[in-house]
Parts: C-alpha cells; sequence; structure tokens
C-alpha cells in the first residue's frame, strides 16, 4: 500500500512541500574532513559560481558597456561598491542556510503570516520574470546573430533550454556546477581577449576604483544618461533578490554535521570563500565591460547601445580604436566571440533563475512542481512581452526594434528594485540574531554596520531611481504629462514598498518574539526545531 501511494504521489505535477530546501540536492555533496585548505575549499566551489552568474547575466551588460562609452572610468568605483556588497549580503545568505537548515524563503514564511508570505512570493516571483525577460531577450539575440535565426523563431527556440534542464537534472549537481564554472570561464576569456587587444589605460581603469563627487552627479547628461542614472543602472543590474535566495538553498547542497558546532563553522567559513572568489570573477567580468566600452571602441562612436548595435559596431573599423582591433575585427572573431558569451551567460541563468523559482515556491506556499514545468511555466510568460515587442516593432526600421527590445530589458529592471528590500532586510534582521544564529554565528559587529549601511543605502538608491526607470517606459523624451504620470506612479510605488516593509518587520518581530516565549517554555535544544513547531502552530490558526 505504502508503494502504491509513493508511485500515485509521483504522477502529482504540484505537491505540498514543506521539507529542506531542494530536498532532491540538500546535504549531497559530501566534504572532506582535516584535509589541506586548497582540497577542501574545492570540495566546496559550485554554488558561487551558480550565484555569480547573477551578477554577470545580459542585464548587466547594456549598463556596463554604456557607462563606460559616456563616462570614461568614472563607474568603475560603482562596480567595485556593488561587488563589494554582494559579497557581503551572499556570505549572510549562505551562512544563513548552513546554520539554520532553512533558505530565505523558508526562513521569511516561517516568521511571517500567511497573507504576507502570498504577497512576497507573488513579487518575487516578478522579479525573477524580469530577470528571465533579459535573458530570453540576451538568448535570441545570440541565436539571430550567430546564426541568423529571424527573431521571432529565435525567441520560442528559448522555450527550448527547459530540455537542457532536463538533462542536467539527471548528470547531478556538482556537474551542473562544473558547467556553469565552464561557461563562466568562456564569457571572462571573451572579454579578457577583447579589452587586451583593446590596450586599455590601465592607470585611468584603476582610478576610476576610487569614487569622487561625480560619481553620482545629475550632470553632465551624455546620451540621456547622467553618472546618476548610469551609477544606478549598475547598481540595479548587479544587486538581484533572487541570488540571496539560492545562495542560502545551494549553500546547504554540502554535508554538514550540525550537532558539531566546529563542523558548521567549516562550512560557512568555506562557502564564504568559495563565494567571493566568485564573485571577484563576477566584477573583473563587468570591470572588463565597462573597460570595453571605454576603450574598444571610439568615444561616443555606439550609436546603438543594444546588443545588436555592439555585435555591429565590434566587426565596424571606422567604431574601433586602435589598429590592432581593427585587423581582428575584419575576421569577424570579436562579434562572433561577443555573441557567444552572450548565448554562454543566457544559459547560465537559465539553470540559477530555474532553482531559485523552486526555492520562493516551496518556501513561501509550500509548493512543488518539476523543475522542467517550473522552467516551462516562467519562460512562457516571459516570453509574451518580448514577442509583444517585436511584433509591434516589426515593421518598423531595425534601430527601431532594437532600441524597444533594449528598453524592454532595461524597464524590466524596475520590479528588480521593487523586490530587493523584501529578501535584504529581512535576510539582515534573521543574521543579527542570536536566537536565530547562535552566539558563534550571529553577524559580528563589523558585518552587522556594513550590512545596515548596504542595504539602507541600496534600498534607498533603488526607491529613488524608481522615478526615471517608470519614465523610461514612455521612450527617451517623455511628455510633461506622461513624467507626471510616471512621478505618480513610482510615488505610489514607494509608498507601497515602504507599507509592505513595516509589515514585513513587524510580522517578523512578532515570528521572533513567539520563537523566544517556545524556547523559554520548552527550553528548547535547537531554535530550528522550535521555529518549526511554532510555525506549524501558527499554520493551524491561521487554517
Amino acid at each position: 500500500m505504502r508503494d502504491e501511494n509513493v508511485v500515485s504521489k509521483k504522477h502529482k505535477l504540484i505537491e505540498y512541500a514543506n521539507g529542506p530546501s531542494l530536498e532532491e540536492i540538500n546535504g549531497t555533496v559530501d566534504v572532506p574532513k582535516d584535509k589541506g585548505f586548497f582540497k577542501t575549499l574545492f570540495a566546496y566551489s559550485g554554488p558561487g559560481a551558480l550565484v555569480a552568474v547573477g551578477y554577470m547575466d545580459p542585464g548587466n551588460w547594456s549598463t556596463s558597456i554604456t557607462g563606460g562609452q559616456n563616462f570614461q572610468y568614472l563607474l568603475m568605483s560603482v562596480i567595485l561598491m556593488s561587488s563589494l556588497i554582494a559579497m557581503l549580503l551572499q556570505y549572510m545568505a549562505a551562512k544563513l542556510g548552513i546554520v539554520s537548515k532553512m533558505d530565505l524563503a523558508q526562513a521569511i514564511r516561517a516568521r511571517t503570516s500567511k497573507p504576507l508570505g502570498i504577497v512576497l512570493w507573488i513579487l518575487t516571483e516578478f522579479a525573477i520574470m524580469a530577470t528571465d525577460i533579459a535573458e530570453v531577450i540576451g538568448a535570441a539575440i545570440a541565436l539571430y546573430l550567430l546564426f541568423h535565426i529571424p527573431l521571432i523563431i529565435a525567441v520560442f527556440i528559448t522555450v527550448g533550454d527547459v530540455l537542457v534542464l532536463l538533462l542536467l537534472t539527471k548528470i547531478g549537481f556538482r556537474k551542473i556546477e562544473a558547467i556553469v564554472v565552464c561557461l563562466i570561464l568562456v564569457i571572462l576569456f571573451v572579454f579578457v581577449y577583447q579589452v587586451a587587444l583593446s590596450n586599455p589605460n590601465w592607470g585611468g581603469a584603476i582610478a576610476g576604483l576610487i569614487p569622487t563627487s561625480k560619481t553620482f552627479a545629475t550632470g553632465p547628461a551624455i546620451g540621456g544618461q547622467t553618472p546618476l542614472t548610469g551609477a544606478l543602472g549598475i547598481i540595479g543590474a548587479t544587486v538581484m533578490p533572487h541570488n540571496l535566495y539560492l545562495h542560502s538553498a545551494i549553500s546547504q547542497t554540502r554535508k554538514v554535521d550540525h550537532a558539531d558546532e566546529d563542523s558548521v563553522a567549516q562550512n560557512v567559513r568555506f562557502s564564504a570563500w568559495d563565494s567571493n572568489i566568485q564573485l571577484t570573477a563576477a566584477f573583473f567580468v563587468n570591470a572588463l565591460l565597462l573597460i570595453m566600452g571605454v576603450a574598444v571602441f571610439k568615444s561616443g562612436a555606439v550609436k546603438d547601445p543594444s546588443f545588436f548595435g555592439l555585435f555591429d559596431a565590434l566587426s565596424d573599423t571606422s567604431t574601433l580604436s586602435n589598429g590592432i582591433l581593427i585587423k581582428v575585427a575584419k575576421s569577424g572573431i570579436l562579434s562572433t566571440l561577443f555573441a557567444v558569451a552572450l548565448l554562454a551567460s543566457g544559459q547560465n541563468s537559465t539553470i540559477t533563475g530555474t532553482l531559485t523559482g523552486q526555492v520562493i515556491m516551496e518556501g513561501f506556499v509550500h509548493m512543488k512542481m518539476p523543475l522542467w514545468l517550473r522552467r516551462l511555466v516562467t519562460r512562457l510568460l516571459s516570453v509574451i512581452p518580448v514577442l509583444i515587442c517585436v511584433l509591434l516593432t516589426s515593421g518598423k526600421s531595425a534601430l527601431a526594434e532594437h532600441t524597444a527590445l533594449n528598453d524592454l530589458m532595461n524597464n524590466s529592471q524596475v520590479f528588480l528594485a521593487f523586490a530587493l528590500p523584501f529578501s535584504m532586510l529581512p535576510l539582515l534582521l534573521i543574521t543579527d540574531s542570536a536566537t536565530e544564529m547562535g552566539n558563534r554565528f550571529k553577524n559580528s559587529l563589523w558585518v552587522k554596520i556594513f550590512g545596515w549601511i548596504s542595504v539602507i543605502a541600496l534600498t534607498f538608491l533603488n526607491l529613488y531611481g524608481l522615478p526615471d526607470q517608470i519614465s523610461g517606459f514612455f521612450g527617451n523624451n517623455p511628455s510633461k504629462t506622461q513624467l507626471l504620470i510616471a512621478n505618480g506612479i513610482s510615488y505610489t510605488l514607494i509608498l507601497i514598498v515602504i507599507a509592505l516593509l513595516t509589515w514585513t518587520v513587524i510580522d517578523m518581530h512578532r515570528g521572533n518574539e513567539r520563537l523566544k516565549e517556545h524556547l523559554a517554555k520548552e527550553n528548547e535544544a535547537s531554535a530550528v526545531d522550535a521555529l518549526a513547531k511554532v510555525t506549524a502552530e501558527a499554520e493551524k490558526e491561521e487554517a
């Protein structure tokens, strides 16, 4: 009878899920004990690569290259600051998963009410979909550029990456990590090669790592962009909410003895090394993209900042900055390598986006579906706005079509700005608490200080840039009426964000108080076990 139930359960597409995060891969990777540093680090390496993918996806490309074209090396410091903040946030996310045995979605849901959990789930789903739109556009354009496949057909082909995902789920998580690392190396090689040929001003690039008063200035405006809007674009494309959920889940793929604090500490330590090494690679990719905008092309030569325009510019000798580049460009290798890197970036994001979707669905609403179905549904929804954009501009000029797709990709990032505070703030509150993390693993004073500075600064900058992002939906030259509408929408959204954040903080505070009371009554040895009981009781009351 038991076997029959198991068989029938396997045939359900959507199931109830309230177990370990990503249960199929949770604790499946063995790690050595009492071995050398590098051998141990190798065993822990992998999750950081999956996280780093989100920091070099197609959404980052145009912001970094355009920033270099318009402001030379001025915005290098923004890339550096964004990367350092990302390292801090990802460290806390990984630590949360390892110590509490819960991913961020589970941890938030366990401390908040069911209605808020559903709201936060929907909000995060929109953020993932916004990221997926950039991936669809990037992959479809890469297919068009490499194989001359019509854009509409290329968009539909991107749906087929679900078959790639099906194959990957059969080969084991460790091999998936290896594939992702290889694709990252492809992207890194392409830009190292192109930048090396351009012989950039390395002194200027290094000097640009130090922020100045001009970094966030509101003028001058070049190509419709100021240093401030360029900086906000880079920040918005770099630090994304889904990476925090993902890292808190995949950090649990390594086996750890939670009864042994030293074993937990080793896991936290090496996960931090893995994450920081991979995010350093992501920093170099984004820095190379900005340097490429400065050194590969003549200043102001790229009139079309879309992927089409960049591809064409890499094969147009009149736009390139020196004789070596011009000679290589004639062979077509520069533009071809750019398209290959774009395709690799899109495929990497396919893997991480699907895993993140499963994490938030299981964590917030306790629903589970096969990864291939999850990917298919998300991709089909993301394809719709891209198809509409292509169809609406099909009768217009190529430049109009390219600009429309580029605007769609940039404007989709508004949901990332909207959703980011709802992952950062709870993450910081949970990891700051000794009740949740224990005295040994709660945030140290310096992590707490820089954590709060980062969360407040990113939240402010994302909300501060919201009016410009909303007005972007009306094109490059919105009318006064359109600007008024954009401001009205953006300020309404800001008020909604503040109200939801207040609701989240209040709910999480109540959840923590329930946990403390339960620990005091039951004298529970484990806050995780106590929290599970408190959550179950709260769900019964809500039901």
